[in-house]
């Protein structure tokens, strides 16, 4: 996070100052979640009832869509234009063929000239400037082909890497073009799910063991993967019109097995500064591609990766889009061969804003079912759906009759390999990032769990510790426990103030945000013998701080109850994964915090049985950050 969630970025306040309200035909009374407070609607719109004064909703056009993006491609008799539907944008179109086959990373080879962006119109010239000794992947013999193209603005800033696939060879036809993946999902000893995007709807299909799964119509394609051999590795062809792309995956192990393998594990990606591919429109291309060349190389069965994949803080659901699919395309040629499982963090915020100008109230994006930030990160993610439904059914649920709350699915979940089980927590749920107006409002708290997910986490931790196969469990969430540098302020600390806490329509929940960490922690640490490592972002350094019953966690003179830690665990944060750094402060648990950088840094766990063996790299230097001997 750019700033302690209790202040709101300057940048955001000067941008809403002079946005107007405007009204949302859609939105009525009756639409306004009743978990809410002070939110009403007249003819002007929505707005916030600040002790009589009307703060109206502040409406901000995206400044890119994903669609504008994707260029709307068309075919002529020597080559493909591209019109971004941006008459004011200016720059450079970067472009070249991806070399399929060539590479077990294909990337396209840009090619020594590009076109000029006059109007939001660009044209690539293939018949005459890339055939002979530029046709490098025999685009004039086989009459088909696929482009990789880049979009640079006027002033250098890189907005979308894109990719339009052809026919032909002058004219030229578009045809359906794989923009996102193939990605590896919900990887299991029989199988897999591989997700991928076309640019516009068309047939798909997967050949693998001689067995063809098939996919309709659609844009969206989500293809299980069944009847295989646990431990296996098998090459599967995706195929979708007369294009075709050959990868591979490995199965998981039969559970329980105690095979040796290795995971990784970072976060906060969003983009950093120094130029280039470190800000590809809201993601740190630069870094998340070394990570992911880094995990290739040391053969990771997975990834973790927690929170913070993109700038965010957005208002419309098309620019989010945008900025998820710049991230996906950072690890996708990689991706196509391991699973990353991704999970929710404060920058993922897709926001209603209202605003005067002078005063701002900033919550989650309703109707919740289709525009919240959880809806928008599950349509782009493809994740296990065992968590809980929503906060519905809550003791604090103004409505039990209708669903108020936004959902938990793919964005609360846990998932197995082997031995080891990673259960996945969403610390930035209802969010609502005005923190000191939350009362005005309701909202969720930056770094609160609510009860609906603390049942869920118990429930969870209980099963997994019954389970005879699993040896090791890793608990991720974006938050620390234990704020050690950026984000002293709030996470699960409030800088030792227990009174903050999320409200659910207009009512403060019962406990503060320093009484649930405590309950979570009697849950990891007391209930559970299995639970080894807390995973940890938000803060953009490295740091491992061990939690246990030597450990000061509390404020001096701290008044309420306190649990007592039975046995030593880790919380493992690694923050690093591009955005901008933050160095260490002080907090009563600094003389057990060792290992902190703010380099860059990934982190591996080479599980051998019931050993572990952490290790961490910079994947930007290749160099040792830190190692430990955890089990």
């Amino acid at each position: 996070m750019n700033r302690s969630s209790i202040l709101l970025p300057l940048s955001l306040l000067l941008v809403l100052i002079c946005i107007q309200p405007q009204l949302d035909a859609q939105i009525r009374k009756k639409d306004i979640p009743a978990i809410h407070s002070n939110i009403k609607v007249d003819a002007m719109g929505l707005y916030v009832d600040a002790n009589g004064e009307k703060i109206y909703e502040a409406v901000r056009p995206a400044n890119y869509t994903l669609q504008q993006m994707r260029g709307n491609p068309k075919g002529s008799g020597k080559g493909i234009s591209l019109n971004f539907n941006m008459p004011k944008l200016s720059g450079t179109l970067y472009y070249g063929f991806i070399p399929y086959g060539d590479s077990k990373h294909p990337y396209p080879v840009y090619f020594k000239r590009s076109s000029e962006i006059l109007g939001g119109q660009a044209f690539i010239n293939i018949k005459d400037q890339m055939s002979g000794i530029y046709d490098m992947v025999g685009w004039a013999k086989k009459e088909q082909g696929t482009l990789g193209y880049r979009v640079v603005d006027i002033n250098g800033n890189i907005l979308h890497d894109g990719k339009v696939s052809f026919t032909g060879a002058g004219p030229f036809k578009v045809v359906p073009t794989i923009v996102e993946g193939p990605f590896v999902n919900l990887l299991s000893p029989e199988g897999a799910t591989i997700s991928f995007d076309l640019h516009k709807k068309g047939e798909a299909s997967i050949l693998i063991d001689g067995k063809t799964f098939t996919s309709e119509t659609a844009t969206h394609h989500e293809v299980k993967i069944e009847g295989l051999a646990a431990a296996t590795r098998y090459d599967y062809t995706l195929k979708v019109g007369d294009i075709e792309q050959t990868y591979a995956f490995t199965t998981a192990p039969e559970s329980g097995k105690r095979t040796a393998f290795t995971f990784s594990y970072a976060s906060d990606s969003r983009n950093g500064n120094g130029g280039g591919e470190r800000n590809v429109y809201g993601a740190n291309f630069y870094i998340m591609k070394r990570i992911m060349a880094l995990n290739s190389v040391r053969g990771v069965s997975f990834m973790q990766f927690s929170g913070d994949l993109i700038n965010g803080y957005l208002n419309t659901t098309e620019e989010t889009d945008l900025q998820y699919a710049n991230w996906k395309r950072s690890i996708e040629s990689f991706a196509h061969y391991f699973p990353v499982y991704i999970s929710m963090g404060n920058h993922e915020a897709l926001m209603r804003t209202f605003s005067d100008g002078k005063k701002t109230y900033l919550i989650d994006r309703f109707p919740y079912d289709d525009e919240s930030a959880e809806a928008v990160f599950n349509r782009n993610f493809v994740n296990p759906t065992n968590g809980p439904e929503s906060e519905d059914g809550a003791s604090y649920d103004p409505n039990p009759d209708k669903m108020d709350f936004p959902p938990y699915k793919e964005n609360v979940f846990y998932y197995t390999y082997d031995n080891v089980a990673v259960v996945v927590m969403n610390s930035d749920y209802f969010y609502a990032p005005s923190t000191p107006v939350i009362p005005v409002t309701s909202g969720g708290l930056h770094g609160y769990i609510m009860d609906q997910q603390l049942a869920w986490f118990h429930e969870t931790i209980e099963k997994l510790e019954n389970d005879a196969n699993i040896d090791h469990v890793f608990i991720t969430q974006h938050t620390p426990f234990f704020p050690n540098g950026g984000h002293v302020r709030d996470d699960m600390w409030y800088g030792g103030k227990n009174r903050f806490r999320p409200y659910v329509a207009g009512k403060p929940l019962s406990k503060g945000i320093i009484e649930r960490r405590d309950e979570l922690l009697d849950i990891i640490v007391n209930k559970s013998s299995k639970v080894i490592a807390i995973l940890t972002g938000d803060e953009h350094n490295y740091a491992r701080t061990e939690i246990g019953p030597e450990t000061n966690i509390y404020p001096e003179g701290y008044q309420e109850s306190k649990v007592e830690l039975s046995r030593t665990i880790y919380q493992i944060n690694n923050g690093a994964a591009g955005a901008p750094y933050y160095s260490q402060e002080q907090t009563p648990w600094t003389p057990k915090v060792s290992g902190f950088t703010t380099q860059n840094a990934l982190v591996f766990f080479h599980i051998n049985g019931r050993s572990i063996e952490m290790e961490v790299r910079n994947p930007d230097t290749l160099e040792e950050v830190d190692k430990l001997t955890i089990r």
